[in-house]
């Protein structure tokens, strides 16, 4: 029997891009994303979410105000990393030429993938491309403009992180990595690299995976008349919680780990002790959150020194 899901190319030359958003408890934000993604302009593209045994009416909602949405059910939270990786198996097997990884606390523009599409597709070597993300709730102020890697440092940062737009940050250019908030990336590419590296339990499998990438000769390229707004973190609270304050830490050191040349240990652990000690200076003011954070902090930095690998 044919596979009712798989979305054929349609007579014009168009690529296939296949659409993955994970949801857990995020049934809100998830509906407004698809609300969006209803009223983008390019085809052919497919939906798959992949929701992480949500508890909140997620899959009732989604299924039944957007039935052109395949959806696909964990018995549990399989985290960012497993449940794009089962969204990304199931776009190859149905001959995607392009996956898109969206997060589901965003909505978008109605030309933000055709202009991610176009932009990949003129040139080999691009394997793969970002938009220009702003804030939701300050729709003119950037939370993403491309993504640096200072390894010297033990430094993974977004360009323009709450700056307001402007012709500074609306030049293409290639860059270090793209978020995987919103990544689009050449079936080529996760052929040779494979798919997100399930170890990390939350953050930095994004850069990781541009980093293999890059050192498989694709390039990641910023687009900025690609739009998109983020409602950042919603699936670890908001802001800067307990939460991602620990993963944050551990995810950081796992890609450093790996990644950085012996040299670059000279004089990372010293900017990164002293970025950790600011952060505790700056959380000792607020009494009751910035306690708990600045606990993350130390057990986040104890596990490292304990070498605990597995990340909790």
């Amino acid at each position: 029997m044919e596979d009712p899901w798989q979305t054929r190319r349609d007579a014009a030359t168009n690529p296939l891009v296949w659409i993955i958003i994970v949801n857990w408890n995020g049934k809100n934000d998830t509906l407004a994303c698809l609300s969006s993604l209803r009223r983008v302009t390019y085809q052919p593209r497919h939906v798959v979410l992949i929701d992480n045994a949500s508890s909140d009416g997620s899959v009732e909602a989604i299924r039944a105000n957007y039935p052109e949405v395949e959806v696909l059910v964990n018995a549990r939270n399989e985290r960012f990393a497993r449940a794009n990786n089962q969204g990304m198996a199931r776009a190859l097997a149905a001959g995607a030429d392009y996956v898109l990884l969206l997060n589901n606390d965003t909505e978008v523009a109605p030309d933000f993938l055709e202009i991610l599409v176009r932009f990949a597709h003129q040139r080999l070597e691009i394997g793969m491309v970002g938009p220009k993300i702003f804030y939701s709730h300050d729709r003119q102020r950037l939370w993403f403009a491309g993504g640096e890697i200072v390894f010297w440092k033990g430094r993974i940062a977004h360009h323009g992180l709450r700056q307001f737009d402007g012709e500074k940050w609306n030049v293409p250019r290639a860059v270090d990595y793209i978020t995987g908030c919103a990544l689009l990336i050449k079936r080529e590419c996760i052929e040779k690299i494979g798919p997100l590296d399930e170890s990390y339990f939350i953050y930095s499998e994004d850069a990781d995976w541009c980093m293999r990438a890059r050192h498989a000769g694709f390039l990641c390229w910023f687009v900025p008349s690609s739009n998109v707004w983020h409602k950042i973190s919603s699936s670890s609270g908001g802001g800067l919680t307990a939460f991602k304050a620990y993963h944050k830490v551990r995810s950081n050191f796992l890609f450093f780990k790996r990644h950085a040349r012996w040299w670059h240990w000279l004089t990372m652990p010293w900017w990164v002790a002293g970025g950790l000690f600011l952060e505790i200076l700056r959380q000792a003011a607020n009494p009751r959150a910035g306690r708990e954070i600045i606990s993350a902090l130390w057990r986040a930095f104890a596990d490292i020194v304990r070498r605990k690998e597995i990340l909790k």
